[in-house]
């Protein structure tokens, strides 16, 4: 059941705001930690997380993205992950020139070789689509 009275004590005590700095930001995560992980919470303290949680969200949002890598990035990392080289990938791109030039970012994938590229690398259980080759 809900306790407004509760509720409004522990917010005020938190006193949740936009998260402005590295220093809030860890502060943040230190309050929010035993709320998320407490064996038993009550709805107030579900409720605060949440809300801090959003808040530390949205700061990771702005200041911790990840890129999504290029896809000749993605490829050269599949490759040495596979240990691969240009010739095993002749069937797929085309001839050892077309892979050459694929390789050295000479040549764009085309849509049709990001397909076959999906399917390759997606032998071995890696989920990825042509999508990540264009």
């Amino acid at each position: 059941m809900f306790n407004q009275e509760a509720y409004i004590n522990l917010l005020s005590s938190i006193a949740p705001k936009k998260i402005e700095s590295e220093e809030q930001y860890d502060d943040y995560l230190l309050l929010v930690e035993p709320l998320l992980f407490a064996d038993s919470r009550t709805k107030e303290q579900e409720i605060v997380a949440h809300i801090l949680v959003l808040l530390i969200e949205e700061y990771e949002e702005k200041y911790y993205t990840i890129p999504e890598p290029l896809p000749l990035d993605l490829l050269l990392h599949l490759m040495e992950a596979k240990e691969l080289k240009q010739r095993d990938l002749v069937g797929i791109l085309g001839s050892k020139g077309v892979v050459s030039e694929v390789i050295n970012g000479k040549r764009e994938i085309t849509k049709n070789q990001a397909k076959l590229l999906a399917t390759f690398f997606s032998k071995d259980g890696l989920v990825i689509t042509y999508k990540d080759f264009l």
